[in-house]
């Protein structure tokens, strides 16, 4: 009986704070979408085609506030329950296949899909050999890796997926990927301008290079049309890896890193493959054949932003100062290593690949 009368409170104020978290967190979706059209309409009344500060900044700074007021208050642990920062990531990463058709790939043939190839594979290993020489941890290094050669945010949560990382370290490189990516799409530009750079050698570039989609998008419209549309589509041949390295990443970790005493089993790859991949990739087929309505594709896309912001909210609600002070420099340093290797090897194999091998029709 004594048991039962305790039980229940414990019980109705998870129950209670799960809802009244559910609130904060829609109210905190809606007011970041506000935000996120109000700097939008901002740079566009500066010439500006597109918001270059993506609305995952916005939601992440949001939820960082929200996470200090909760703890100030001393009502963080009751609307916890309410923060499922991996289930709006994985039901959004699933929507994403959504604008990955591979049919937008092949409009640059073979170059953009090996240059591509070039990129994830080169910037991965030395993302992961740096991250070695440093001494980060595996979970950590993984992530990094994943997330500067491949798309930034969206590579970071596929691959935090495959080898069971914190919460921290997602966290951590979502910060970093957004604010070095910023200056990257303004910095660019302007680089490419000054090197003389055709608009599809430059497109390519920027895609090989920087870590997120909407930044992407802004460093090509700042250069020009032509390079928007390659830099778009380069971003996205790299997007189509994701399910591959995380595939890979699995695999490694459950055979390796975490193996257990007995041999591997077909079992313990499957257990910790990240099913969401396969949603991904089955929602990019499908697309990609014509199987959804362009009205279907775009209520994907938007359902998936709406996912995102929830996803990124609750990110900076789970933020935990203490964690990040524990990791120190070492990430800092191999993340700005990394994009530093990025940005030189992604100028040279644009040039060769759009500039030499496949250069676009006069």
């Amino acid at each position: 009986m004594t048991t039962a009368t305790l039980s229940t409170p414990t019980t109705t104020n998870r129950r209670g704070g799960f809802i009244v978290g559910t609130i904060l967190l829609i109210v905190l979706t809606l007011l970041v979408a506000e935000l996120d059209k109000w700097i939008g309409s901002q740079f566009k009344a500066n010439g500006f085609a597109r918001n270059p500060l993506e609305y995952p900044l916005t939601a992440v700074i949001i939820g960082l506030i929200a996470n200090f007021v909760l703890r100030t208050i001393g009502q963080y642990q009751f609307v916890r329950p309410a923060i499922r920062t991996e289930f709006y990531l994985k039901i959004g990463l699933i929507l994403l296949g959504a604008r990955i058709s591979l049919g937008d790939l092949l409009k640059l043939g073979v170059g953009g899909l090996l240059q591509a190839l070039i990129m994830v594979v080169s910037v991965f290993f030395f993302t992961w050999w740096l991250g070695g020489r440093l001494k980060l941890p595996e979970t950590l290094k993984a992530i990094m890796a994943s997330a500067v050669s491949i798309c930034g945010v969206s590579a970071a949560i596929a691959a935090a997926g495959s080898v069971q990382a914190k919460k921290e370290e997602v966290t951590y490189i979502t910060a970093l990927v957004i604010l070095i990516a910023l200056p990257l799409m303004v910095l660019m530009p302007v680089i490419a301008d000054a090197l003389q750079l055709s608009p599809t050698v430059a497109g390519a570039w920027f895609g090989g290079n920087i870590d997120t989609t909407a930044a992407v998008v802004g460093a090509g419209t700042i250069y020009a049309e032509q390079a928007q549309s390659v830099a778009t589509v380069v971003k996205s041949a790299q997007n189509v890896l994701i399910g591959f390295v995380a595939f890979a990443l699995a695999m490694y970790f459950a055979s390796v890193v975490n193996r257990e005493a007995e041999k591997p089993s077909p079992a313990l790859i499957w257990q910790r493959f990240p099913k969401f991949v396969l949603g991904f990739a089955l929602v990019s087929i499908l697309v990609t054949v014509g199987a959804f309505t362009p009205a279907s594709v775009s209520a994907m896309n938007n359902a998936m932003q709406w996912l995102f912001t929830l996803a990124f909210i609750s990110i900076g609600l789970d933020f935990s100062i203490a964690e990040v002070r524990k990791a120190g420099w070492r990430p800092l340093a191999v993340y700005i290593g990394a994009t530093v290797f990025n940005t030189v090897l992604a100028l040279l194999v644009a040039y060769v690949i759009f500039g030499v091998l496949f250069p676009p029709a006069a």
